[in-house]
């Protein structure tokens, strides 16, 4: 990860609410053949006894759940919009130009779920994503034989975060006035490139913002 001091937020916080705000992540493994391996998932994170723990599920005995089988260390990718910045937007344009983006990657170790916390997944995904409980989509709502043919298709996990990394690049090396120039332009841009102005002229996730050094 392109791990540099003023491309941080401003407190841990800010990138649990990252986490939660971008949660289809990619999740990373390596088969016993050395292979490697990633699917996109929804996750949740969750903090119990100290610790963070994502959860989610995906198909069984597909490539990704043999290769945790085997070596169950994960890196979990969770990313936000992202936007190209001209150096031509700087007071001094006479350098290379960038990328803004924002990106948080946890390590860990995965284990399996039962039946029943795979089911407690499934329930709290549709819940989650419908926004309501009493949706016709939930999980209650599901005929039981199709509940069970799903139960025997796909897996729950859980993984135990050892390590949490963020890159929240923001132009926050740069100089006021280019910040402002940066924010212009991209609010001119296509959606991804407005949200990322949006995140920059909101001072969220800036850890200048938040007092800290830029």
């Amino acid at each position: 990860m392109y791990d540099m001091p003023h491309f941080k937020a401003g407190d841990q916080e800010e990138v649990i609410a990252f986490i939660k705000d971008h949660p289809f992540a990619t999740i990373l493994a390596v088969s016993s053949e050395g292979k490697p391996v990633a699917t996109q998932v929804p996750m949740f994170i969750d903090e119990r006894d100290g610790s963070y723990f994502l959860s989610g599920h995906f198909m069984r005995r597909s490539e990704h759940h043999l290769a945790f089988e085997t070596n169950p260390h994960a890196l979990v990718l969770f990313t936000g919009p992202h936007a190209y910045v001209s150096a031509s937007w700087y007071t001094n344009p006479k350098m290379a130009s960038t990328w803004n983006y924002m990106s948080v990657q946890a390590s860990g170790t995965l284990r399996f779920l039962d039946e029943e916390g795979l089911l407690g997944i499934l329930k709290r995904t549709t819940d989650h994503f419908e926004g309501r409980t009493d949706s016709p989509a939930s999980l209650e709502n599901m005929e039981a034989n199709y509940i069970e043919r799903m139960v025997k298709a796909i897996v729950a996990f859980e993984v135990k975060v050892d390590q949490l990394e963020h890159v929240f690049k923001l132009s926050q090396n740069r100089d006021d006035a280019s910040k402002e120039n940066v924010i212009r332009h991209l609010e001119k841009g296509d959606p991804s490139s407005q949200y990322i102005a949006k995140v920059m002229k909101a001072g969220k996730y800036i850890k200048g913002i938040h007092g800290g050094q830029p």
